[in-house]
């Protein structure tokens, strides 16, 4: 088990095989490679809140829940990086934030997870670009 503290969730204690971890960091936060992601209420977004600073909370959801057709390739030097030999283990989950009172999806920067090793890599997509999705979320939280 490992306990840290978060600004939005208090403390927290979770089984370290819960832990993911992002070799790289994401965009912005290359120092803070450990997350755990938790669930949002009843719904389908979900929190991925890193461990070593409690401040950094992303709102993640799965992306295709949005836009079914949404697709791009994950580069092998990606793959290998999160050890993923089983599509069967690939999650893919996207940013969400809240701008000028808009809900948006950040398409470009998906996140890819291996639930096998949980490892996880932030890719770039050149398309189709953030998607404002504001009633869905609505909807749903």
């Amino acid at each position: 088990m490992i306990s840290f503290s978060t600004t939005r969730f208090g403390s927290i204690e979770v089984p370290e095989e819960q832990v993911i971890h992002f070799p790289d960091g994401l965009f912005g936060f290359p120092g803070l490679k450990r997350y755990i992601l938790m669930d949002h209420k009843e719904t389908e977004v979900k929190w991925l809140q890193a461990i070593d600073d409690p401040d950094v909370a992303f709102i993640v959801i799965n992306p295709f829940l949005i836009n079914p057709s949404y697709q791009f390739e994950v580069p092998d030097a990606a793959k290998k990086l999160i050890g993923l030999e089983d599509v069967d283990d690939l999650a893919i989950l996207v940013i969400v934030r809240v701008e000028n009172n808009n809900v948006m999806a950040n398409f470009q920067g998906p996140l890819i997870l291996n639930s096998a090793t949980r490892r996880g890599f932030q890719l770039v997509v050149e398309s189709p670009g953030v998607y404002a999705y504001n009633m869905e979320l609505q909807e749903k939280t």
